[in-house]
């Protein structure tokens, strides 16, 4: 329960940051939204939310939900092992079912798709399954000091050169068409979002990938030291440590990382800042995790939070449908129209919608909706649907004992023979 917890708090903290660039067309930019207030009270609450969310939610959130990817892949490869399953090809159809998915999300309601992303690094996890716990920890860490080593770099690159710190005039313009676009119709909507795949692509490759290809190592390093599955009262003083790191340097790193990108958009204190908190953000997001981890079981964040992670996709997939029907020519065509605080109140209230949505909905099946489709897709067998009464999963282990009783019985006789 504790990891479908986690799975469904990265849920929420990506929702946080999603829902800021489905809202307006100049996230991002380093541009204020004409059509949003920056003056008043309501200014002062802007700025502080759009401060909340660059600090403690953008590159964080993604990060636990990439470290959750690798471990559930060593979960599911123990699974096809006990059964005596072929792995490889029911994993290859599962990332042919992600990138099918991600990519109509990606062109129909928000470009800023993971699940595209999830599929293509899926193959280089599949290629180094066979690496041991202690060389994915050392080929994670390298990637991500790699990574925040090139954006120092070409830091220092743009500061030599006297550029950076101007927002070109283009910019402005492309964000106004951008939002006229998605204010449009579907065909109008879905064009701005084939327009806008090439640049997320650049934004994906270069800033997401190799953080989300360290977490996914890192996830698998944990699975195979069954570090999520054991007692986390054997693991209280890591724990610990990570808290202490992640709410001192983690979030060092975040205020640092929210102040360049706020204000001081395109210069190169933001190209170092954003080097910075690829090292950072993970021990923000470690702390996120263990704090997770240490409340007991049972605890009522845990019972929330845990069946919006079971259905983790359906979720994720719907809360961009929600935001297209607020924010785009979908729906009400609210974008460039909502200021950062009435953002924040539609997350806390989809999210919490969500929750209990899912809960209602497991009482009654076992899987999501598109749960049930990509394990439909990788099994290539018709999965069940309705949960399993408790009687029947009884009747199922006592059987499950007899039969391995058996087994073991047939077994001596061999023997002694």
């Amino acid at each position: 329960m504790q990891v479908d917890a986690l799975r469904g708090f990265a849920l929420f903290g990506i929702l946080m940051v999603n829902i800021t660039y489905m809202a307006s067309a100049y996230h991002g930019t380093g541009l204020e939204d004409p059509g949003l207030g920056d003056t008043g009270p309501g200014g002062a609450l802007n700025e502080a939310a759009r401060a909340l969310v660059a600090v403690f939610f953008e590159a964080k959130f993604f990060l636990l939900f990439s470290f959750l990817f690798g471990y559930s892949f060593t979960l599911q490869l123990a699974s096809a092992e006990r059964r005596g399953a072929r792995f490889v090809p029911r994993f290859l159809r599962r990332l042919t079912g992600l990138f099918a998915i991600g990519a109509v999300h990606a062109v129909v309601l928000f470009p800023g798709d993971i699940l595209t992303l999830y599929a293509v690094l899926g193959l280089v996890l599949l290629a180094l399954r066979g690496i041991r716990p202690r060389t994915a920890v050392r080929v994670a860490v390298a990637l991500l000091v790699v990574t925040a080593a090139g954006y120092v770099l070409l830091a220092s690159a743009v500061a030599q050169a006297g550029g950076g710190g101007t927002i070109p005039e283009s910019t402005a313009s492309a964000a106004a068409q951008a939002t006229e676009a998605l204010r449009g119709g579907p065909a109008s909507v879905i064009g701005a979002h084939v327009r806008e795949l090439p640049s997320v692509a650049v934004l994906l490759l270069f800033f997401q990938a190799p953080s989300a290809l360290a977490a996914f190592l890192l996830g698998l390093a944990a699975g195979r030291r069954q570090a999520l599955a054991t007692n986390t009262d054997r693991h209280q003083k890591l724990l610990r440590r990570l808290q202490w790191a992640g709410f001192t340097v983690g979030l060092l790193g975040g205020v640092v990382y929210a102040d360049a990108s706020l204000n001081h958009p395109e210069s190169a204190y933001q190209l170092a800042a954003m080097g910075l908190d690829v090292i950072t953000a993970p021990l923000l997001a470690a702390a996120y995790a263990a704090t997770l981890l240490r409340l007991p079981h049972g605890h009522p964040v845990i019972t929330t939070l845990a069946p919006a992670g079971r259905l983790s996709l359906t979720d994720y997939i719907g809360q961009s449908l929600v935001c297209a029907l607020l924010f785009t020519g979908f729906g009400a065509a609210l974008m460039g129209r909502v200021e950062p605080i009435g953002l924040v109140a539609i997350a806390l209230t989809l999210f919490a919608v969500q929750t209990a949505a899912s809960r209602w909905w497991l009482r009654r099946h076992t899987y999501g909706p598109l749960e049930w489709l990509l394990r439909a897709w990788t099994t290539l067998s018709v999965p069940r649907t309705s949960p399993e009464r408790p009687e029947r999963r009884e009747s199922r282990g006592r059987r499950g004992r007899w039969e391995r009783r058996e087994r073991r019985e047939r077994r001596g006789c061999r023997g002694r023979r």
